[in-house]
């Protein structure tokens, strides 16, 4: 029998069906490593939310605890943001060569004294007892006086290890893009963190939450300062999951940044929070919780403000079958922003299909004609 004009070939159908196979397959594998790993890392049980004075509470007594806490930090906080966090002040970074490679480039570990003083005085002595978080630290790959621009690379919630983080992210990509590459510790997180196994932030008390996001921006500000200082023309920030949400926060407060691309974001801890089924009572009074903790976290919540760069240098990539930070995060943060949204077929952790939807975002990392000129 002839075959049909423009009909495709049986072995390219068995091929294609096989891909088809394939993809299915492997999105399924990256769903069920997400749930596990959320069930296993991130949820918390009923007896440990029953042991935290934040989540042991009521109904009432959740929502009268949220209206102190934004009250107590004013609208202002919210309308103008240097007024909460700060200006950034250039380091003088403590440095430890690890190893050279290449044609010049050198990995190096920067140390400094974080610049963070709490603001919210009730948790203040809390915050401050815990000594190794004091230490901020990066690492940095890169040509030493070559002049290159900058990428600050922000890792998820349990990392801040570099032998892993290094394993993790695209640092080859990113240093053949022209970029100097600095990945940045998050608070209380890597050798922030201690001998603790889980980190002290985010915490059940939105004030650590709070407090800890004001010096992870902090931080990565005053990085950027100092890699400016030392000769790079531009500095953005690229970041996963937690750090998604710092890299997007940052892009609404940090007008001096280049470029921002928040990878698998977590974009509102209230929604992350009912998804974990953390609060109580009738759907109305969950409800009512859900609009109190937005509310209590506004002041360091990356939906609260617009852009403080161009739309063009931000862009959100997000996995399909993401099932720790959906992908209604990243439309969520896409939307507000009104910047693109790259979707590659993976989850949170097995990010497959994540090269090339960087590769579709690639231009976001570079200046076009008029900046460079400018």
């Amino acid at each position: 029998m002839p075959r049909t004009v423009g009909a495709t070939p049986p072995t390219r159908n068995v091929a294609l069906g096989c891909r088809s196979v394939k993809a299915i397959l492997a999105r399924g594998l990256a769903a069920a490593v997400d749930r596990a790993v959320f069930v296993t890392a991130l949820s918390r049980s009923k007896s440990s939310r029953a042991r935290s004075p934040a989540e042991a509470l009521g109904h009432d007594a959740r929502l009268e605890k949220l209206a102190e806490l934004t009250a107590s930090i004013g609208p202002r906080a919210l309308l103008d943001p240097a007024s909460f966090f700060g200006a950034p002040s250039a380091p003088r970074p403590a440095r430890a060569l690890v190893r050279r490679f290449g044609r010049g480039g050198e990995v190096v570990d920067l140390t400094w004294r974080s610049s963070h003083e709490p603001r919210l005085h009730a948790v203040r002595a809390r915050y401050l007892a815990h000594v190794p978080n004091a230490t901020a630290h990066a690492r940095l790959l890169g040509v030493p006086g070559a002049g290159r621009p900058a990428v600050i690379v922000v890792h998820g919630y349990l990392g801040g290890t570099y032998a892993f983080e290094e394993r993790f992210w695209p640092l080859r990509w990113l240093l053949r893009q022209g970029l100097d590459v600095a990945l940045l510790v998050l608070p209380f997180h890597g050798p922030r963190k201690g001998p603790e196994v889980r980190p002290r932030f985010p915490a059940s008390d939105p004030r650590v939450t709070i407090e800890g996001f004001r010096q992870a921006i902090g931080d990565l500000r005053d990085l950027a300062a100092w890699l400016r200082a030392s000769g790079a023309p531009e500095v953005g920030v690229l970041g996963m999951s937690l750090g998604g949400y710092t890299s997007a926060l940052a892009a609404t407060v940090a007008p001096e940044l280049s470029f921002a691309v928040p990878l698998v974001p977590l974009a509102s801890i209230a929604d992350f929070a009912g998804a974990d089924g953390r609060f109580v009572g009738t759907a109305e009074e969950q409800r009512q919780q859900h609009a109190a903790v937005e509310a209590a976290h506004a002041v360091v919540s990356p939906l609260a403000r617009p852009l403080a760069l161009p739309a063009s240098r931000v862009a959100v990539v997000a996995g399909r079958v993401d099932r720790i930070t959906p992908l209604s995060h990243a439309e969520k943060l896409a939307a507000h922003f009104g910047c693109r949204l790259e979707v590659f077929d993976g989850g949170h952790l097995v990010q497959s299909g994540r090269a090339a939807a960087l590769l579709r975002v690639a231009d976001v990392f570079r200046p076009t004609d008029a900046e460079a000129s400018s």
